[in-house]
């Protein structure tokens, strides 16, 4: 997140619920009594890709890139305790904000640094994380070098074998940005999955996808079923379907990266 006017709003249906705006726009939602309880979509799907990345409960060494109101952390410590974990945080108003409003569990193992997010990871040291979790946006957008084969490869360095790599993306008809980022990850990992609702994939209206990559087979079959159940019901797309599904897009590097687009107002209404 990168310089918005943060607030938070109570959720009526939570005692102890609140949503995190930014500019407006709804980024994160945490229930201080239940950590373990993820209300947006994006984010439950990020919840089924930190349940199966590792047997249940084992601890990880996570890295955040994008902050926010700290849910997936919260979700990471209450279902895997001892797990390790580092945030990268741009914004050190909204670092103050969550930590004063929403305070984190003293028992939590986390870290939060307020340093742009490619900087941070720059900072973990070869093969240190389990899991990589990429949600960062700034006046509702990815910022470009964040999109490339470049930040990848050192997303990739970061991981230990075998480690996964988890973004949220956000993109509209004709999605051309999650295209390119298939196309991107590909060019870097050998393994990918994407999961969203039906109607993004098939470019009927904006919203998020999930994208996972790892250089290891991926529980694809558990995370389908997963993503199928949920609430709002999406799909996962993997193998010569996600191939085909980019359309021949090109991989991203520095010199040609672009943020993410806007999202349409009418979005956050």
């Amino acid at each position: 997140m990168d310089g918005g006017t943060a607030e938070l709003i109570p959720d009526r249906e939570r005692p102890r619920g609140w949503t995190l705006l930014i500019d407006g726009a709804p980024q994160s939602h945490v229930d201080l009594d239940d950590p373990a309880y993820l209300s947006f979509e994006y984010q439950r799907r990020l919840g089924h890709v930190i349940d199966l990345v590792a047997p249940p409960g084992k601890p990880l060494q996570v890295v955040h890139l994008g902050g926010g109101a700290f849910t997936l952390a919260r979700y990471i410590a209450a279902t895997r305790p001892r797990s390790t974990q580092q945030i990268v945080e741009l914004d050190a108003a909204l670092v103050q904000l969550v930590r004063r409003e929403l305070p984190l569990d003293q028992g939590a193992r986390i870290r939060v640094r307020s340093v742009d997010a490619r900087a941070g990871l720059g900072k973990i040291p070869d093969g240190w994380a389990d899991l990589v979790i990429a949600d960062v946006f700034g006046g509702a957008r990815t910022p470009a070098h964040l999109t490339s084969a470049e930040f990848l490869a050192d997303v990739r360095r970061a991981l230990r074998p075998g480690g996964h790599y988890a973004a949220n993306l956000a993109d509209g008809p004709p999605l051309a940005h999650i295209r390119a980022q298939v196309a991107t990850a590909a060019a870097v990992f050998p393994e990918l999955a994407l999961a969203a609702d039906p109607t993004v994939l098939r470019g009927r209206r904006f919203g998020n996808a999930v994208l996972l990559a790892s250089d290891l087979p991926l529980p694809v079959a558990e995370l389908t079923r997963r993503v199928a159940g949920d609430p709002h019901p999406g799909r996962v797309e993997h193998g010569k379907a996600l191939a085909d599904f980019t359309g021949g897009a090109a991989a991203v590097t520095d010199a040609s990266a672009k943020p993410s687009p806007a999202p349409p107002p009418a979005v956050f209404r």
